[in-house]
């Protein structure tokens, strides 16, 4: 298994070298890839995979899911989606102005896919 921690998710283009060439030899791997937060190469607001993109086998998505995550455009490099408790304190999101429901009842991770 690969994990796929090479892009965070404010990424604005295409990714230029080198990253696009680690992304590129990922896809090639035929290795299962984890990718972390949203798959590098992918527009994490929008949905729109970028060239290069993660091809991931599932993603793990951190504190609240990224709309881009939940696109028809992004279903084919996400994979399977997953939500993962980081602990961020509810009062924060309050702050916000956002409602978020206790979405960690049964554990840390929750499957969205």
């Amino acid at each position: 298994m690969l994990v796929d921690a090479i892009i965070g998710y404010r990424l604005m283009g295409d990714p230029r070298a080198p990253a696009s060439e680690w992304i590129r030899e990922a896809n090639k791997s035929q290795k299962p890839i984890l990718a972390l937060d949203a798959p590098s190469g992918l527009d994490s607001t929008t949905g729109q995979p970028s060239d290069p993109c993660i091809r991931a086998t599932a993603t793990l998505t951190l504190a609240l899911p990224k709309a881009g995550l939940l696109s028809e455009g992004a279903r084919e490099v996400v994979g399977e989606l997953f939500l993962a408790d980081i602990g961020v304190p509810w009062e924060l999101y309050a702050s916000m102005g956002l409602r978020v429901p206790a979405l960690f009842g049964v554990g840390p991770i929750l499957q969205l896919s």
